[in-house]
């Protein structure tokens, strides 16, 4: 499956800075005034996976002949293709936006089209800077919230005067439309108390209803905050943390802290580096590394791992995948033509040296289309004709 994050917030708050060093290319141009991004910039980046690189090892070293030398043993190393994720630089939101101010139209539909948003606060101060909206993180924060609140609302409404609103698939009975439009209305009546879509406790049938809506809070979301060089470390990080899952009342999973400046500069090292830059700082990985992770525990994303002399590769699947339902994710004939899934742990694949010594370790096992897939779990698929 595919990953999209949507990097949002107000004008000149450091996203399309952040963009362009996450990508390590200039592709989003960054202008000292409101509304610079007016189409969405787009760029594909690989998740960082240690893991493959020790799987291409094994691989070449298990496909190999001992009295080969070295530099012939290396040639024969598998491509790696890591999983990738997809990031979107989003134009500057601007208070009105629900109703067309600033780019208010462009910026709503294309929250819709992304997996998760990362909605970037500037947390300090620059005098030299243009900025839309006040000098206190909470309010800017707020007012993108706030008009994502009522683009929903706007759209719940529009919904009513609809023969078939959404939610209602064709077919239902009309106890399974009552329950849909009570959803509909629960939620309605939370929005406007200033509750976002996500917060609200819904049961299966209401959220099902309300998933129709393609609501833009109901996005899951993780705040960024871009903060100044010297704020930034592991003791800066950690007490911005605590202070702004208390003021957010959410998790500190929700959250996270970078600075753009810092990581636009890291974007231009080598990764030797970066690691050394990043160490001196108390940090162990870049704002890159964070963010996807972090993504993907929000969306409860896991990946497996195929390995053979053809290709080392992760794929995206999300947590409690069934194996015919991987199988499809790297081709959708595997589905119709699925026999039996090869599973072995990366650990014993690693430390044993491959498919082979595994299998005459004992350590494969063959699992059937409604086997659970986890994290790491190197699989090979047996297909039929």
């Amino acid at each position: 499956m595919s990953l999209s994050v949507g990097i949002v917030g107000l004008p000149n708050v450091g996203k399309s800075t952040l963009f362009n060093a996450l990508l390590k290319k200039q592709l989003a141009y960054v202008a000292n005034y409101p509304f610079a991004t007016i189409e969405p910039n787009v760029g594909v980046v690989p998740v960082p996976d240690a893991r493959l690189e020790k799987l291409a090892d094994v691989v070449a070293s298990s496909t190999s002949e001992e009295s080969k030398p070295t530099s012939e043993v290396s040639s024969r190393r598998p491509p790696i293709v890591p999983a990738t994720v997809e990031f979107v630089d989003i134009a500057g939101l601007v208070k009105g936006a629900h109703k067309g101010a600033g780019l208010g139209n462009k910026f709503l539909s294309h929250i819709r089209e992304v997996s998760i948003v990362a909605h970037v606060v500037r947390a300090f101060s620059d005098e030299n800077i243009v900025k839309e909206g006040s000098v206190d993180p909470m309010s800017d924060y707020q007012t993108v919230q706030t008009e994502l609140i009522l683009a929903d609302l706007q759209s719940i409404e529009n919904a009513k005067g609809k023969a078939k609103p959404f939610g209602f698939a064709q077919g239902e009975s009309l106890k399974q439309q009552s329950k849909a439009q009570n959803g509909l209305e629960k939620v309605r009546e939370a929005l406007n108390r200033g509750i976002s879509a996500r917060d609200i406790k819904l049961t299966d049938e209401e959220r099902e209803a309300v998933r129709d809506m393609f609501l833009l809070s109901l996005k899951p979301e993780i705040v960024v905050f871009n903060v100044l060089e010297e704020d930034y470390g592991k003791d800066g990080e950690e007490k911005m943390l605590v202070q702004w899952s208390s003021r957010l009342d959410c998790g500190k999973e929700n959250i996270m802290v970078i600075c753009a400046k810092i990581e636009s500069e890291l974007s231009e090292l080598s990764e030797k580096d970066q690691r050394e830059y990043l160490q001196n700082l108390g940090l162990q990985e870049s704002g890159l590394e964070k963010l996807i992770k972090e993504a993907y525990k929000a969306l409860d994303l896991i990946s497996f791992l195929t390995a053979g002399a053809k290709e080392v590769r992760a794929w995206t699947i999300k947590r409690g995948t069934k194996a015919l339902d991987a199988a499809g994710v790297i081709h959708t004939d595997f589905t119709t033509h699925f026999i039996k899934a090869e599973v072995v742990s990366f650990d014993d694949f690693v430390n044993l040296g491959g498919w082979k010594k595994a299998r005459e370790a004992g350590k494969t096992r063959f699992e059937g289309r409604n086997y659970i897939m986890q994290d790491g779990d190197v699989v090979e698929f047996k297909i039929g004709n």
